[in-house]
C-alpha cells in the first residue's frame, strides 16, 4: 500500500485522531496564524498537502475571506474537506502530486501542516524554491511539520516521548498501529537544512518560530 493508499484509508477518522496524535496541537496550528500577519483582508492561500484541510480551517478563523486552494494526492483527504467547508465560498481544490503540479497562480500565503516531511531533502528543497516562486512579494509562508533533530540520541527521546503519549491518548492499538505504519513514509530534515533550502530558494526572512520534540513550525517572507 503506497501513502496515498493509505491516507485515503486514514481519511474518515483523520481529524478525529489528531490531538491524540499530536501533543503539540493546539500551539502548533495556532500559533504561527497568530504572528505572521497578511495585510490584506482576502488573501489568496495555497495549502499545500492540505489533507482533511484542518490547518485552512484554523487559517480561515483569522482570515474569514481569505481565497483557499486545497491541493492533495488523496481524493479521499479531499472529500472531508470539501464537507467541512460546504457551503462555504472562496474554496477550490485540486487533486494531485504538488511536488509536479505546474502551478499558474500567485499567492499571498503558502501554508502546509504535516505533509513536506515525506519528501526526501532534494524535493524539499525543490518545493521550497516553487513556494518562493509563486508567492506575492512579501508573501508568507508557513510549514508546520515533523522535524529531525541533528542529534540520533536525542531523536530517540523524542519518538519515546510521542510514543509514551500515543499510548495514554485514548486510541486503539489498531489506531497506533495504524499511525505508526504510516511513518515509514517519514522522511523528517532537521531545522538547519531546511532554513538553508529556504534562503538558498530567495527568502528574504526565515526562521523556526516553534520547535517541541519533533514538531516545529518553519516561517519565511518573500
Amino acid at each position: 500500500m503506497g501513502i496515498k493508499e493509505r491516507f485515503d484509508a486514514a481519511a474518515a477518522e483523520y481529524d478525529a485522531q489528531r490531538r491524540k496524535l499530536l501533543p503539540v496541537f493546539d500551539e502548533f496550528y495556532t500559533l504561527p496564524l497568530s504572528l505572521l500577519v497578511c495585510k490584506k483582508p482576502c488573501p489568496k492561500v495555497l495549502d499545500i498537502g492540505a489533507g482533511t484541510g484542518l490547518f485552512s480551517d484554523f487559517l480561515t478563523q483569522r482570515y474569514e475571506n481569505a481565497h483557499v486552494t486545497l491541493i492533495d494526492l488523496s481524493d479521499q483527504m479531499l472529500a472531508v474537506a470539501k464537507k467541512r467547508f460546504s457551503g462555504r465560498e472562496g474554496f477550490s481544490y485540486i487533486t494531485a502530486d504538488y511536488t509536479a503540479y505546474p502551478f499558474r497562480e500567485k499567492y499571498d500565503m503558502v501554508i502546509s501542516a504535516l505533509s513536506i516531511h515525506h519528501l526526501d531533502a532534494k524535493k524539499k528543497a525543490a518545493l521550497y524554491q516553487t513556494c518562493y516562486d509563486i508567492l506575492e512579494e512579501g508573501g508568507i509562508f508557513i510549514n508546520a511539520d515533523q522535524i529531525l533533530s541533528p542529534s540520533p540520541g536525542m531523536e530517540r527521546l523524542y519518538h519515546d516521548a510521542w510514543m509514551d503519549f500515543v499510548r495514554q491518548s485514548g486510541l486503539s492499538e489498531r489506531e497506533i498501529e495504524q499511525a505508526a505504519e504510516r511513518t515509514k513514509y517519514d522522511d523528517p530534515s532537521t531545522v538547519e537544512e531546511q532554513l538553508n533550502w529556504l534562503a538558498a530558494a530567495g527568502f528574504r526572512s526565515i526562521d523556526c518560530i516553534y520547535k517541541k520534540l519533533s514538531f516545529g513550525v518553519l516561517a519565511a517572507v518573500k
